[in-house]
């Protein structure tokens, strides 16, 4: 059974106590399906990871977007340092999927910009899930798409033992076989060389240290691995074992196999074309598969592998697809699937299936991808929801679907701060822009923020336009905006050089703000989906983590959705309160430091400049393409994903100047 320890100064307080005891023992006790309801900072995370603690499963973490797993990466691997917390979402920077658009005869070509940072992990991934048992994997929705047959990646594999005889020859084209490369100049993960009787191996999945094997003749007299830059030696071993260089690596039968059901399926495609009189089809899918199969046969690898997927793991027709819960199973015959945030990453992962299936039936009705293309497919979420032996649904908000599956479920609402769900005032909304005037002043007053959430775009920009030339400092936030602008537009917010923020949908832009004591909601008796259940609460929660909190809800009349927001809301006071005085705990307003690296503001800062950019001297712009690059990088190397690619959509504008 894997050791998974817990590394913290906290113990668990609050609700955080009950709440491990009842889901650990209703996993333990071999119940599918639990959830988790736990308020906006109550300390979910780590209620998640003494549950793994106590249960000692190797677990899947999964939410809805990258970001948020890039942060719960990075939790994890503060609370298990001695265990493999591992990373895996998709490794691309930039992704266009092909597409045909049959009304415009336009054909998209695949293009996309491979994250080499994000393809390590993701190899290191499926590596230490087939080597360990205390394998703890943060992942987005990159983890319910298709991967190659995990008993094929832990069959292809290379066992390396000091005093054993091989011959350097057949381990070199063992080496190529699993995908690596031969490059005596320029040394690089999936490289391999050879200096005289020495063979350097670059794991595809490691960091920066690589293997060197040393022979005498044909037996391996010594192994251990050096720092690629440096070249700084470790400690000998006694054996390594190196896996493949990618996930759709199959073995040289295997692969032939592949390429001659490939060669059946098109004849038996080209016949069809050819008796429906689609000469066009015909001509496009025969000249596009026979270069694939070329490539396949030749280098065992070609552009878009993944659509042969079926023919390379020997999947029936509709059969589903290996995914990373596979890659579970193969080593571990319990595990654990915690899905994070599920009221919002379960319906994403339900959608998933339909929209793929669209785009893909359109380019084999027109002879673009074989009918097996169909299979490189996501799960569907019947597949997904009844795979893994154990669920933990954690959410604010849990869908009806997540409380009726569950078997056990743990309400999580005290919070280790003291701080109380905010009062919630219910206000006619006739004059509510005007009552919303006199209501803010005070706050202000304060040095607190206030978040305004509206219905329409062109609301937005009205209210900000009438608060403004009333003397008070406001800014509108909405989708249209460049992503740059609205991460400077936050963070001028909380250093204070505005005080009201205006939006239309303020859930999604993470705005966990302790400077935000003041929630308006206008209109907010418009049933909808911004004025649902989940929305409201989540809506109020955005002001739960300052001491004067406090929700103003605008409206004619009351909807059940606000009552439901009102109901729940005070059941969790209450319970705060009594749960406070119990304890003689006095609620103090979250401190969280405001980030002082320098990248977003430069960021913003570049932002700002956008309009003298083309009346700069070109030596200049190339320069700060150069200071910008530099930073981006930096910036997947911390695994901030999301300020990497603003970055590099700067560039991209910089350049075309």
């Amino acid at each position: 059974m894997p050791n998974f320890t817990v590394s913290s100064p906290y113990q668990p307080a609050g609700d955080q106590p009950q709440a491990i005891d009842t889901l650990s023992s209703s996993i333990e006790a071999g119940n599918q399906y639990q959830t988790l309801l736990g308020v906006t900072g109550s300390g979910k995370t780590y209620t998640m990871a003494k549950i793994i603690e106590k249960t000692k499963k190797p677990t899947l973490i999964m939410t809805h977007n990258k970001t948020l797993a890039a942060q719960l990466y990075s939790e994890f691997k503060s609370f298990f340092p001695n265990n493999h917390v591992e990373y895996f979402i998709s490794y691309y920077d930039y992704y266009q999927p092909e597409a045909y658009l049959p009304r415009q005869d336009l054909f998209i070509e695949k293009d996309s910009s491979i994250n080499q940072e994000l393809e390590r992990l993701r190899l290191s991934t499926t590596a230490n899930l087939l080597s360990h048992d205390d394998v703890i994997v943060i992942a987005s929705v990159s983890a319910n798409y298709g991967l190659g047959s995990p008993d094929d990646y832990r069959s292809i594999v290379q066992k390396l033992c000091v005093g054993d005889e091989y011959n350097q020859k057949a381990l070199l084209l063992r080496l190529v076989d699993m995908g690596y490369k031969r490059n005596d100049e320029f040394f690089d993960r999936g490289d391999f060389r050879v200096t005289g009787e020495v063979i350097d191996i670059y794991p595809a999945y490691s960091e920066e240290f690589a293997i060197r094997v040393e022979f005498f003749g044909d037996e391996i007299e010594a192994i251990y691995g050096f720092n690629s830059l440096t070249g700084e030696k470790e400690e000998g071993v006694k054996e390594v074992t190196i896996y493949s260089a990618n996930q759709f690596i199959v073995s040289k039968e295997k692969l032939a196999r592949a390429v001659k059901s490939i060669e059946e399926e098109l004849e038996e495609r080209l016949a069809y074309f050819q008796k429906e009189d689609r000469m066009i089809e015909y001509n496009r899918l025969k000249q596009r598969t026979e270069f694939d199969l070329e490539m396949l046969e030749g280098t065992g690898m070609c552009k878009g592998i993944e659509n042969y997927s079926r023919h390379l793991t020997g999947k029936k027709a509709g059969e589903t697809p290996y995914t990373m819960m596979d890659y579970f199973e193969a080593m571990h015959d319990d595990y654990l699937v915690i899905v994070d945030e599920s009221h919002v990453s379960l319906p994403q992962f339900r959608g998933m299936y339909a929209g793929d299936r669209s785009r893909k039936e359109v380019l084999v009705d027109h002879g673009f991808r074989l009918p097996s293309a169909l299979d490189n497919r996501p799960l569907m979420f019947d597949e997904y929801i009844h795979k893994a032996p154990h669920f933990l649904f954690v959410s604010a908000t849990p869908a009806p679907l997540e409380l009726e599956l569950s078997s056990a479920v743990a309400e999580q609402v005290v919070r280790p701060t003291g701080l109380l769900d905010p009062e919630i005032e219910i206000i006619d909304s006739t004059y509510q822009v005007e009552n919303l005037h006199d209501k803010m002043k005070p706050v202000i007053a304060r040095g607190e923020r206030v978040l305004v959430t509206v219905l329409t775009k062109k609301m937005a920009e009205e209210l900000t336009t009438y608060y403004n030339d009333l003397g008070l400092k406001a800014r509108h936030m909405h989708s249209d905006m460049d992503a740059i602008e609205r991460n400077q537009t936050i963070r001028s917010l909380r250093l204070g050089e505005f005080d009201i923020l205006v939006g239309i949908n303020l859930l999604r832009e993470g705005l966990d703000i302790p400077e935000v004591s003041l929630v308006a909601i206008l209109d907010a008796d418009k049933e909808g989906f911004l004025r649902s259940r989940t929305s409201l609460i989540q809506t109020a929660g955005r002001a739960a983590r300052n001491a004067n909190g406090h929700v103003l809800m605008y409206a004619k009349k009351i909807t059940d959705s606000m009552q439901f927001t009102i109901d729940t809301t005070q059941a969790r006071r209450e319970k705060q309160i009594a749960y406070n005085k119990e304890h003689g705990i006095t609620p103090k307003t979250t401190l969280r430091v405001l980030d002082t690296d320098l990248k977003v503001e430069d960021a913003g800062e570049l932002y700002n400049k956008q309009s003298k950019l083309d009346k700069m001297p070109k030596a200049e712009r190339q320069q700060m393409v150069k200071e910008l690059k530099a930073k981006m990088l930096a910036a997947a190397k911390n695994l901030d994903f999301e300020e990497a690619a603003r970055l590099r959509d700067q560039i991209a504008k910089i350049k075309k100047l």
